[in-house]
């Protein structure tokens, strides 16, 4: 039975998704016959029937490219006065049997809610932080996790030319996957996560006992949420998004200062930010989210509504959407104390 299916991306880019926006219609059209309309910036195009045709010619040539075709926000229809009853209405008046939904935590959170509210919704996993459940790995990681160890790699050479410390702050607002993996990859000095509170004064002693066993430089990777012990997170402003999060910045550079004062050593700061979001995506990358786009598409012919395709065990599977967004994924304590802290100080 052909279908007419929309298809949104929101919350933060990352690279990988127009794969998915490419293989979905792809499968979707030849195999199954079905039409496809995009929804523009996230759900604010469900809420202001913003849209954009797509079939496989339009699709041509994205699969390499960063961001999103459809364009992406933050907007939350539960936030929003007539927000979701605009979403059903526009869902209903442009025929669309079901929704396609790209996105993270928050955007799948929505996702979830409008499923239990009969909406026909099937999920696609998207976060470079890896912070869902459900799903081993999320498209994008692996990309932005190459992109900070190669911006390390970099920094290793210019701090053992001026004998410098260097914290770099990567992303990873709750959870510390791409700071482990990047650390770990690029030979960091001190990782840093919002999992495990810090001693700022442990780090600067590891930091002084390196340099004391002759080394000339460090390399310290900084998650943007990490925390030092009776800490708080380090914000830019009291500002909060719809979905009720802060802005975070300046980590790192409260690091850099406690560490040169404690240590005597010149330290400087690298913030990598939206750096990690943008460009093309690894053929890591492209080829799980082409996997999760095929996936999402026969997800919506077999009726598996209210579910989000996952990654487990090298398998491409079905997981109800709950399962995703009830709680993040952290980062796992035995690769962390079991292998990243072999190589602190």
């Amino acid at each position: 039975m052909t279908m007419h299916v929309g298809i949104l991306t929101g919350g933060g880019d990352c690279p990988g998704l127009n794969a998915v926006i490419r293989a979905v219609v792809r499968k979707g059209e030849l195999y199954h016959g079905d039409s496809f309309v995009g929804f523009l910036n996230g759900w604010r195009g469900v809420i202001d029937a913003a849209t954009r045709p797509l079939d496989v010619e339009a699709c041509r040539g994205i699969l390499p490219r960063g961001g999103t075709i459809l364009g992406t926000s933050r907007t939350n229809p539960y936030k929003v006065e007539g927000g979701v009853a605009a979403a059903k209405a526009t869902l209903h008046r442009l025929n669309v049997d079901a929704l396609i939904v790209i996105g993270g935590e928050d955007t799948l959170g929505v996702a979830n809610k409008l499923a239990a509210e009969n909406v026909c919704v099937v999920g696609v996993p998207k976060t470079i932080d890896n912070d869902l459940s459900a799903t081993e790995v999320t498209f994008g990681f692996d990309t932005a996790v190459n992109i900070a160890t190669e911006a390390i790699d970099r920094l290793h050479t210019t701090a053992e030319s001026h004998h410098r410390v260097m914290v770099v702050e990567v992303m990873g607002r709750h959870a510390g996957w791409i700071a482990t993996h990047a650390g770990i990859a690029g030979g960091a000095a001190e990782i840093l996560i919002p999992e495990e509170a810090f001693d700022i004064e442990g780090v600067a002693t590891r930091i002084r006992a390196r340099h004391d066993r002759g080394s000339w430089s460090s390399i310290i990777v900084v998650a943007e949420g990490a925390v030092p012990l009776a800490g708080q997170m380090a914000t830019v402003s009291g500002d909060v998004d719809a979905f009720g999060h802060v802005r975070l910045g300046g980590i790192a550079n409260w690091v850099a200062e406690q560490v040169e004062a404690r240590t005597g050593y010149e330290t400087r700061v690298t913030i990598l930010g939206h750096v990690q979001r943008g460009g093309t995506p690894t053929a890591y990358d492209r080829v799980l989210a082409t996997r999760f786009g095929v996936a999402a598409i026969d997800a919506v012919h077999d009726g598996a509504f209210g579910q989000m395709v996952a990654l487990q065990a090298a398998h491409i599977i079905r997981v109800p959407l709950a399962d995703a967004v009830t709680e993040l994924k952290t980062v796992d304590p035995q690769l962390y104390h079991g292998v990243a802290e072999v190589f602190f100080g």
